[in-house]
Formats: C-alpha cells, structure tokens, sequence
C-alpha cells in the first residue's frame, strides 16, 4: 500500500513538473513570436495607421486612480504629438454605470490634448482577444500600435500576428510600486499559457 502511494506520488510529481516546462515553452513561444516587435523610445516606434488602447478600469479597488491606466493614456498622448498615428481605437469594457472606453476618450480629450474626432470607441472591447478581433474585422484596421503595459502587449501581439495583422506594441510605462504588480505579472503568465493553448486548439479565449 505505501509503495503504491509512493508511485502515485511520484507519477503526479512527474506530471507536475511535466506541465510546469510546457507553461514555459509556452510563454518562450509567445516572446519568441514578438520579439522585436515592442517599443519602448517614441524615436523608433514606425508609425502606424492606428492605435489600439488596450482598455484597464480608472480607478484601483481602493478608489485612487489606476496607475497602469494613467500610463497607457500618457503612452497613447506620446504618440499622437509624435504623429505615429492617424487615428486611435480605445477598446474595452462598457456595462451598467462603468464605462473603460469613455474614461479612455475623456483622458486622451481633456489630458493629453488628442482631438476628440481622432478617436473611436470600441465599447465591446471585453477581454484582449476581443479588442484584437474587433479592431480587425469591425473597424477594418490590421497596420495598428497596440498600447499597453510591456508584459500584457506580448499577448496582444501573439493574437494580433496569429490573425494576420501587421501589428506593433508600444510599452505604456509599467507600474512596479502598486498593489496589484505581482497579481498582475503572475496572471499574466497563465493567460499566455492559455493564448498558445486556444490558439493551438482554435478555441476562442474568453479574457
């Protein structure tokens, strides 16, 4: 009987450690895929004909505002005075009584000083598969900068290259004193995961 056990545990080790190495060569697959293809000097981003803001909430739990937000705009303001960009798409989550994409076309409006009729709202923007989707097939735009934090435009890119868009990242500053920065990195890491398993299995991804 404990020798059984000992080889059940054992096995569930070994598959353990299995499954930790294809997480890894997931996430390698995934930076493999978009290397070269992040910027982080405005001076050598090529300029696009538009740019995709990944959409994040305002405010933090705690009512302050999102830091990851206020970067992102400050990134999106960066490249329409360096005049990289025609147009811009500020895709994500619009319900009852909160709005990502208005407060995105408020911010870039009234902060960063960006012609209101520069910008689009894709309100349907409710994970990252799904803004890259309907920037392509909705809003007819494949030669994009995607604008968002470094370690989440990996994955923006690996859906974008993977539905035949000519897409760059522009990295938004990231935020390393927050209380959400290790919630947000570790997710992420299993949301690339995820991405290389839909897309091997052609599942669409829900966030």
């Amino acid at each position: 009987m404990v020798k059984a056990l000992t080889n059940i545990l054992k096995i569930a080790l070994r598959l353990l450690e299995f499954g930790f190495l294809l997480m890894i060569l997931a996430n390698f697959w995934v930076y493999a895929l978009t290397s070269g293809r992040t910027y982080t000097k405005i001076s050598q981003v090529p300029a696009r004909d538009c740019a995709l803001v990944l959409g994040t909430s305002p405010k933090m739990r705690s009512g302050v505002a999102n830091p990851y937000f206020t970067a992102r705009m400050d990134a999106v303001g960066t490249l329409y005075h360096h005049g990289k960009i025609k147009k811009i798409i500020v895709s994500g989550e619009k319900s009852d009584n909160y709005d990502e994409t208005e407060a995105m076309k408020n911010f870039l409006v009234y902060n960063e000083g960006v012609p209101e009729q520069m910008i689009e709202k894709d309100p349907k923007g409710f994970n990252t598969h799904r803004s890259i989707l309907n920037c392509k097939n909705i809003y007819k735009q494949k030669n994009v900068i995607i604008v968002s934090q470094g370690f989440h435009n990996m994955r923006a890119l690996f859906f974008a290259r993977n539905n035949g868009m000519n897409a760059l990242g522009f990295d938004a500053q990231d935020v390393t004193k927050n209380e959400s920065f290790y919630r947000n990195h570790t997710r992420e890491f299993l949301a690339r995961d995820l991405a290389v398993f839909y897309y091997i299995f052609g599942v669409s991804p829900e966030e």
